[in-house]
């Protein structure tokens, strides 16, 4: 016998301002089911405090409480989880007869253009967060800037909703982009993406081969293969002796944005199967994962070369979820941030909307935006290549900290990077809205090894002298 679909996914918001709220799904169990969730709650721009869940390889029942901002539309967040998770029918022989059963179908791309008579600091985040409020999904952006000052934004986009075929969708995304755009906004138009799409999607056949090098290696440098960085310890331990049945690795790290679904991510490109997982992150931001894993032929993790690939992985993954680069164009910069991609061709969540938003507050024009997929090193990665006007130097960063004219109630804040973690720093600030931040509790170490540090919005940026190439290690 079933439950209920109203049951499936309970979502229990937290009764006193600050709690957490609890997410339980309970529902039959796919491979993968685990990143799937937690990429639906990335995609809400919530954090996962703490997360208990089981499975017996057919039926699960999974814990997350997480926390995030007042606006969080929990309904629509239910519907979404609800379509991730299996159906009764997938454990019982009645499911040969659905068509679920069948291959999804991709969904349509269109391409959203739009020309803007200025361009201003902050528009293509304006845009994007605008794109996510309507859960359009950016798979592809081309950005350009006229001589003339006009902008061209061409954005390839799918509909989460499967609706902006119809008229009254189309409307409802231009209304929604007038309002944010206002007088700047010339003309928006809305079509079924062509065979440019494809040739859009491969990017640039270009990226320089230092950058190759350093940004997409695989492998951690020799000195840190041990996954213990001085800002950034991992520990990731294997355990055969524990469970007669399962593998149990354990998991020592500092928490950052989409830390869940980094593990869950990698375990399932491995094809690993979560029997059991517990998940804590204290409020100093260090966390403890204990997951009681098998093979997909239900087996342990004997193989000593698997269980050391697997660990590297993890640490790996944890240490540098993205990556990213800084390069000096002349006069201006060149900005690259890459994230790897699932094999289910799924790229990250929200990485676009991260980094105009940093952009923004870092009041930096942007002029051009590619985004492309490339293969390297046997693995595909989503590649950002942005266009920045001017530079960004160790001096800009120090005008931020260190502006004679600030007024002391700006001198020192709090800002909570995840309610869970909790950063204390001095904040410097030139005007009403923050522009960069410097992390008190990292200069010490900083000064010793970085050029400077940067702290913004769920963001670590430390940038590394290496000739003319700054090489940035982030978790978002």
């Amino acid at each position: 016998m079933g439950i209920l679909q109203e049951d499936v996914v309970v979502i229990s918001k937290g009764e006193k301002p600050g709690e957490s709220t609890v997410i339980t799904v309970n529902c039959p169990d796919k491979a993968g089911l685990g990143c799937d969730l937690c990429r639906v709650i990335l995609l809400f721009g919530l954090s996962i405090c703490k997360g208990d869940g089981q499975t017996d390889g057919k039926w699960c029942y999974i814990v997350f409480w997480v926390v995030g901002k007042p606006s969080t539309r929990w309904n629509l967040l239910k519907q979404r989880l609800l379509e991730v998770c299996p159906s009764y029918f997938s454990t019982s022989e009645i499911d040969f007869y659905k068509p679920e059963n069948q291959q999804p179908r991709p969904p349509d791309v269109f391409l959203l253009k739009f020309w803007c008579s200025y361009d201003y600091e902050g528009l293509l985040h304006d845009v994007t967060e605008v794109l996510c409020e309507l859960e359009l999904t950016i798979e592809r952006v081309k950005v350009s800037t006229a001589p003339d000052g006009r902008v061209m934004d061409l954005f390839y986009i799918t509909d989460t909703r499967e609706l902006l075929r119809t008229k009254m969708r189309q409307e409802e995304t231009i209304h929604y982009l007038k309002n944010v755009l206002g007088k700047a906004l010339i003309n928006c138009e809305i079509e079924l993406a062509g065979p440019e799409f494809t040739a859009c999607s491969q990017g640039s056949p270009f990226l320089p081969s230092a950058i190759t090098e350093d940004m997409f290696s695989l492998e951690l440098p020799n000195d840190h293969r041990s996954g213990f960085l001085a800002h950034n310890p991992v520990s990731v331990t294997v355990d055969n002796a524990f469970s007669p049945s399962h593998t149990l690795v354990k998991i020592l790290c500092k928490d950052h944005k989409g830390l869940i679904y980094d593990i869950t991510r990698t375990l399932k490109d491995y094809n690993i199967q979560i029997s059991y997982g517990r998940f804590f992150a204290s409020r100093k931001g260090n966390c403890e994962v204990d997951l009681f894993l098998m093979q997909a032929d239900g087996k342990k993790i004997v193989d000593p070369n698997k269980q050391n690939a697997l660990c590297s992985r993890l640490r790996m993954e944890l240490l540098r979820p993205l990556r990213l680069a800084v390069v000096s164009r002349g006069p201006d910069t060149e900005l690259l941030v890459a994230n790897p991609v699932e094999l289910s061709g799924r790229g990250r969540p929200l990485v676009f909307h991260d980094i105009t938003l940093a952009l923004k507050n870092l009041n930096t024009p942007i002029f051009s935006v590619e985004i492309g997929r490339h293969v390297i090193h046997d693995r595909e990665w989503e590649v950002y290549r942005i266009l920045l006007e001017g530079q960004l130097s160790m001096g800009d960063v120090r005008n931020l900290v260190d502006d004679p004219n600030v007024e002391a109630s700006h001198a020192a804040e709090f800002l909570t990077v995840r309610s869970t973690s909790v950063l204390k720093f001095h904040l410097h600030q030139t005007s009403p809205q923050p522009s960069g931040f410097l992390v008190q509790s990292l200069v010490d170490y900083c000064s010793q090894c970085f050029e400077y540090l940067i702290l913004i919005p769920g963001v670590f940026h430390v940038s590394c002298l290496k000739s003319d190439l700054n090489i940035f290690e982030f978790g978002l």
